[in-house]
């Protein structure tokens, strides 16, 4: 099992502004020992309550994959409520990795998000592939450029439209890097999912799959826009188990 919640506050080297984490432990783990981390990214309008501490399928299962494997699970606020994996919200979370390998003695680090906090998972790793052992993304998309879901949160994130600063919106989008998604990566998608539509991202699976990566893609044709719980348990134990081993360098 976990530990119950421990909020940790941080000044962010971006803008100097105060920001925060949820971070639960796994319970017994024996001080000293090396630890893998799930970090997991919330959703649009949500904050790092909510996959710290709500029940639904998505969070839930997410930490009891934590538990079950003895990780160590951080829920960021990356500038919530409406974060899109902006230029802050990517240097907060570089920032907290490298906080977190000095506190802890980090193994290997697992992204996990859904929906705004699936589109951010998938976009981290593939602007930061060297911090990353591994990605899971429920519902999100993989080409912000094509996306036409909130405008305004993600042009105030990203500094601008898709019309004034298009770079940032393609460096963000997992679809135009997929060489760079060296890690194990899997996504599960609904076939009715009309606010996240699925069609990047199993395009972008079918690209990893030509490369010879580890992918899993779970495509729900009746699905909408949330996932099970043994969907997500079933995405994020293929992540883990395809990773490289414990202890070894990656």
């Amino acid at each position: 099992m976990l530990c119950e919640p421990v909020e940790v506050w941080f000044t962010a080297t971006w803008d100097g502004s105060r920001q925060a984490w949820l971070e639960r432990r796994p319970a017994g783990a024996a001080a000293g020992r090396r630890l893998d981390v799930l970090i997991a990214l919330h959703g649009h309008g949500s904050d790092r309550r909510q996959y710290a501490l709500d029940g639904r399928d998505e969070c839930r299962a997410a930490r009891d994959v934590a538990a079950r494997r003895g990780m160590l699970f951080v829920a960021p606020d990356y500038r919530a409520p409406t974060s899109w994996m902006g230029p802050a919200a990517e240097a907060d979370l570089v920032q907290i990795i490298g906080d977190l390998r000095e506190a802890h003695r980090l193994d290997r680090v697992f992204l996990v998000g859904g929906s705004m906090g699936g589109t951010s998972a998938l976009a981290f790793a593939a602007m930061h592939p060297d911090l990353v052992d591994g990605v899971s993304s429920q519902n999100g998309t993989g080409n912000l450029l094509e996306f036409g879901g909130f405008p305004e949160a993600i042009a105030a994130s990203f500094g601008g439209g898709k019309a004034a600063v298009p770079s940032e919106y393609k460096r963000r989008s997992a679809e135009y890097w997929p060489e760079r998604l060296t890690m194990p990566v899997a996504m599960t998608v609904g076939g009715q999912d009309r606010v996240v539509p699925p069609d990047s991202v199993r395009r972008l699976a079918a690209v990893l799959r030509a490369l010879g990566r580890p992918v899993l893609l779970i495509d729900r044709p009746d699905g909408a826009h949330s996932t099970d719980y043994a969907d997500t348990t079933a995405a994020l134990e293929f992540v883990i188990d395809a990773a490289r081993p414990p202890g070894s360098s990656s």
